[in-house]
């Protein structure tokens, strides 16, 4: 019995977010509702294609169409949102023997890719993979190019004093020793949430790079995702916002998702490292096990995380592009540079 795919029905879509919880590879931008997000606000057509084998779902793939004149492209995740990763996720194959689970997984992909191209017939394809993707071998047989790219996990799981010991001693000097009646640090809303983005678009202009992702964007997957997925974290003097992270927090990962960047404004503290460690440490105290730093290929704010002792991490881009649409390819691989 071969794999079936198909347009989610609305039956599939009721139980989509339980099959995203189930996934090793499944994040919180599978969930449904943040895909509608990312629709509504990538001007894209979502595509939420799902596969079973029987009666049995065996992966999900969300993958959205952006019409370009005559030229139709097929993302996942769209671009210029700054989602990290997204792609296809797979369901019921941790207790199958290898060759099983390696037949499974790759007719998953070829006939995923094969209904987009009878589909949408894109002539660019664009897809953005976590390091749980450990076999990507279908994806070169189905023609793609695979980059990889890197990020940081600092390990939770030791708890508070081990994880805050392995630090570099310049930040755990800089947690330690900033005058707890100087500064606060709270988890904010929608207002705290226009602060940071408004913040980080001054930040990127002022550098000469654009900066795309609204806050209207984050806004609406606050609104409409289970309470408590995303957190905006501000660090306030005076009760003047000083800087602030957006963090995203699914199944057992807390993500250093946008913010963060160096303030103008000069003040005693150490305004990141105080944000960075009261995300970890309210994610150890929610029992998360992994903090990504989300990104690790930039050299100069490297240095800044690699002092809270991180694990590196790869992900992987994936590109495939028709005959003559290498300019769109490059266009599309500065944007995801930038990402």
């Amino acid at each position: 019995m071969s794999i079936e795919i198909r347009y989610a029905t609305e039956e599939d879509i009721d139980k989509w977010d339980d099959y995203v919880e189930q996934s090793p590879q499944g994040n919180l931008f599978h969930q449904y509702a943040a895909l509608e997000v990312q629709a509504k606000h990538s001007n894209a057509e979502l595509y939420p294609l799902i596969g079973f084998k029987g009666q049995e779902v065996v992966g999900l793939f969300p993958v959205f169409k952006i019409t370009k004149g005559p030229i139709q492209t097929v993302f996942s995740p769209p671009p210029e949102l700054r989602v990290a990763y997204l792609g296809p996720l797979f369901l019921n194959m941790d207790n199958m023997k290898q060759r099983k689970r390696e037949s499974r997984h790759h007719e998953f992909i070829d006939k995923c890719f094969e209904w987009i191209q009878n589909e949408i017939r894109p002539q660019y394809t664009h897809i953005r993979l976590d390091e749980t993707h450990d076999d990507l071998r279908a994806f070169t047989w189905n023609d793609f190019t695979i980059s990889p790219s890197y990020t940081y996990h600092v390990d939770l799981t030791p708890g508070e004093d081990e994880v805050l010991m392995s630090f570099s001693s310049d930040a755990r000097a800089n947690i330690r020793n900033a005058p707890e009646d100087s500064f606060t640090i709270e988890e904010g809303g929608l207002r705290e949430i226009e602060l940071i983005i408004e913040q980080v678009t001054d930040r990127y202009e002022n550098q000469g790079i654009s900066f795309r992702t609204s806050a209207e964007f984050v806004k609406d997957l606050y609104t409409n995702l289970p309470e408590g997925q995303i957190r905006p974290y501000v660090l306030r003097i005076d009760g003047d916002f000083i800087g602030g992270i957006l963090a995203t927090d699914y199944k057992g990962t807390v993500s250093r998702w946008q913010g963060g960047v160096r303030t103008d404004i000069d003040v005693d503290v150490s305004v990141n490292d105080l944000l960075d460690w009261q995300l970890m440490h309210d994610g150890i105290e929610r029992g998360r096990t992994t903090y990504d730093l989300v990104g690790a290929d930039n050299r100069r704010i490297n240095r800044y995380k690699s002092k809270f002792n991180p694990n590196l991490v790869p992900f992987y881009s994936l590109e495939r592009s028709d005959a003559g649409m290498g300019k769109l390819a490059h266009i599309y691989k500065s944007i995801r540079q930038r990402a």
